[in-house]
C-alpha cells in the first residue's frame, strides 16, 4: 500500500489582536486580591483563507506587545511549525523578561498558530495534538471572599446538582472567618461531593497548617491550593510534607516556563502541579510542563479558561482535571461561539468542528473593546 502525504504550505500573513474588558457579574476577591473586571486578549493568526484564534486573560499591555514585537516575528513563518514561530518569539522579547506580559503574550500567538495549523488541515486541534483522552473532567471554581455565605452555598451546591462532583473555593482573606465559611461549603454540598480550598498564597506557613487541620477535619477538604505563596517552595514542601494525610497540595498556576515548573518539582513541593496554557506561553510549552510531570509522576491540573483548555488537555498524559472558572466561564460563553457545555462533570470536544471550534462573536466582543 502506497501512503500519499499531503504537504500544505501557507505562510502566515499577520496577526491580528484585540483586548476586551468584561465586568463580572458581582464584586470578586481571593485571599491577596480583588477585581470587578476581567481582561481578555485575543489574537487571530490569519494564512490563505484560514485563521486561528488564541487568547489570553491579561492586561491591555499584553495586546500592545502582540503588536509591537510579536506579529512581525512569526509574520511569513510557516504555519506548519507553531514550534519554530514558539523559538522566535522567545529570542524576540530576550530583553523584555520572559516571565509575566511576554509569556502570556506569547501563549495567545502559540495557541492562535496551533488553531490555525488545525483548521488548515482540517482537524480537530485535540486530533492534530493527539489525543491521551476523550474528555476532561473538570471542578467547579470560584466561591469568592466577597460572596455573602449564602452565594457561596448556591453557587457551589448548583454546581454539584449540575452533576460537577468537586468544587473549589477561595480563602485567606480573612483568616478568622475560614473555618466557617469552609464548614458551611461541606453542608451545602453534601457528603460526596469533593472540596478543595484555594488560599492564593495569603497565609503564613503556621497559619496554613493549622488552617490545613481544621479544614480536613471539619470538612473533609481534600485539596490546598497556594496555602503559602508559590514562591516559597520551602514552605510548600513544608506543607506538603505536615498536611493531613488525604489533603493534597497544590500549585504552579503562576509559572511562565518550563524551567519553574523544574524548580517546583526538584522541590517536591506539591502533590499536584497546575499550569495554565495562557499563561505558560502555549500549547507548545505546555506540552513540555506534561512531559516534567510525566517523569516525576506527578499529577497535572489545568488553571482556569476551560474553553481555550479543552483541546491541549486532551493530549496530557498527566491530566487530572481542568478548573472551571466562573469568571472565565462567562466571557467565554459571552464572546465565543463553539463553547461546550459540562456533560456528567467533564467537558466533550466538538470533533465535527476544526481547530479549537472556537471563533469570536465580533459584533458583540465590540461592546467591551478596551
Amino acid at each position: 500500500m502506497t501512503v500519499m502525504a499531503t504537504r500544505v504550505e501557507a505562510p502566515v500573513e499577520a496577526l491580528e489582536v484585540a483586548a476586551y474588558t468584561v465586568p463580572t457579574d458581582a464584586p470578586e476577591a481571593d485571599g491577596t486580591l480583588s477585581w470587578e473586571e476581567t481582561t481578555i486578549v485575543v489574537v487571530h493568526a490569519r494564512a490563505g483563507r484560514e485563521q486561528g484564534l488564541g487568547y489570553t486573560y491579561a492586561d491591555v499591555s499584553t495586546a500592545k506587545l502582540v503588536e509591537s514585537k510579536l506579529a512581525a516575528a512569526v509574520q511569513g513563518a510557516d504555519a506548519m511549525s507553531p514550534q519554530s514561530s514558539w523559538l522566535t518569539m522567545v529570542g524576540a522579547i530576550r530583553n523584555l523578561g520572559r516571565p509575566g506580559i511576554s509569556s502570556m503574550a506569547i501563549a495567545a500567538v502559540d495557541l492562535a498558530l496551533w488553531d490555525l495549523k488545525a483548521r488548515l488541515l482540517g482537524l480537530p486541534l485535540c486530533r492534530l495534538i493527539g489525543m491521551a483522552h476523550e474528555r476532561v473532567p473538570i471542578y467547579g471554581s470560584g466561591g469568592f471572599t466577597a460572596y455573602s455565605l449564602a452565594r457561596l452555598q448556591e453557587q457551589l451546591a448548583g454546581w454539584v446538582e449540575r452533576g460537577i462532583p468537586r468544587v473549589k473555593m477561595k480563602v485567606g482573606s480573612h483568616p478568622g472567618e475560614d473555618p466557617e465559611r469552609v464548614r458551611c461549603a461541606r453542608e451545602a454540598i453534601g457528603p460526596e461531593a469533593e472540596l478543595f480550598v484555594d488560599a492564593n498564597g495569603a497565609y503564613s506557613r503556621k497559619q496554613a497548617l493549622a488552617l490545613a487541620e481544621r479544614f480536613r477535619a471539619d470538612a473533609r477538604v481534600g485539596w490546598f491550593e497556594e496555602p503559602v505563596s508559590s514562591d516559597d517552595l520551602e514552605g510548600l514542601r513544608l506543607l506538603r510534607d505536615r498536611a493531613p494525610s488525604g489533603m493534597a497540595i497544590a500549585a504552579g498556576e503562576y509559572g511562565y516556563d518550563a524551567g519553574y515548573f523544574r524548580r517546583m518539582l526538584e522541590a517536591g513541593a506539591v502533590d499536584t502541579l497546575q499550569a495554565d496554557v495562557t499563561r505558560c506561553a502555549g500549547i507548545t510549552e505546555l506540552l513540555r510542563v506534561d512531559g516534567l510531570c510525566r517523569a516525576r509522576g506527578v499529577p497535572l491540573s489545568l488553571h482556569c479558561g476551560p474553553a481555550i483548555h479543552l483541546h491541549p488537555a486532551l493530549a496530557l498524559g498527566q491530566l487530572v482535571h481542568l478548573e472551571y472558572f466562573h469568571d472565565h466561564v462567562r466571557i467565554e460563553h459571552l464572546l465565543l461561539d463553539g463553547v461546550v457545555a459540562p456533560r456528567e462533570g467533564a467537558l466533550h470536544p466538538d470533533l465535527s468542528r476544526p481547530g479549537n471550534g472556537l471563533t469570536l462573536k465580533r459584533s458583540e466582543a465590540e461592546r467591551y473593546a478596551a
